[in-house]
C-alpha cells in the first residue's frame, strides 16, 4: 500500500507541476484558454492573479514531492491534506471539476497514506 501511496502523491505534484505551468507561463497562449475556458481579454485581465495561483501550485508540488524524498509521513499527509481542501473549495466556489482533477486524487492518495501507516 505504501508503494499505490507513494505513486498517488508523485502523480498528484506531477500535476501541480502541470497546473504551476499552465496558470504561470501558458494563461493567455490557446492550451491556457481552452483548458480554462475563457476569452483572451479575461486572461489577459487575470494574468497576474493567475501566475499568483500557480505559484501557490508550485508551492503544492515541492511539499509533495519534499514528502516522497524525505519519506516522511507526516509532511505527505500535510500535503495531500492541503491539495484536497484547496480542490473542495475550489470545486465548490470556481468550477466544480476541480473537485474530480484535484480533490478526487488527493482523497484517493489520503486513503492510501492512511492504510499505509
Amino acid at each position: 500500500m505504501s508503494l499505490l501511496a507513494n505513486i498517488l502523491v508523485g502523480l498528484i505534484a506531477l500535476l501541480h507541476v502541470w497546473i504551476l505551468i499552465l496558470e504561470m507561463f501558458l494563461w493567455t497562449h490557446p492550451i491556457g484558454l481552452k483548458t480554462f475556458r475563457q476569452s483572451r481579454e479575461a486572461a489577459q485581465a487575470s494574468k497576474v492573479l493567475a501566475a499568483n495561483q500557480g505559484l501557490y501550485n508550485g508551492f503544492l508540488a515541492a511539499g509533495l514531492v519534499w514528502g516522497l524524498c524525505d519519506g516522511g509521513m507526516a509532511v505527505k499527509l500535510f500535503f495531500v491534506v492541503c491539495v484536497l481542501l484547496a480542490g473542495i473549495y475550489g470545486g465548490l466556489t470556481a468550477k466544480r471539476s476541480i473537485l474530480y482533477v484535484q480533490a478526487l486524487p488527493a482523497l484517493l492518495a489520503l486513503l492510501a497514506l492512511l492504510a499505509a501507516r
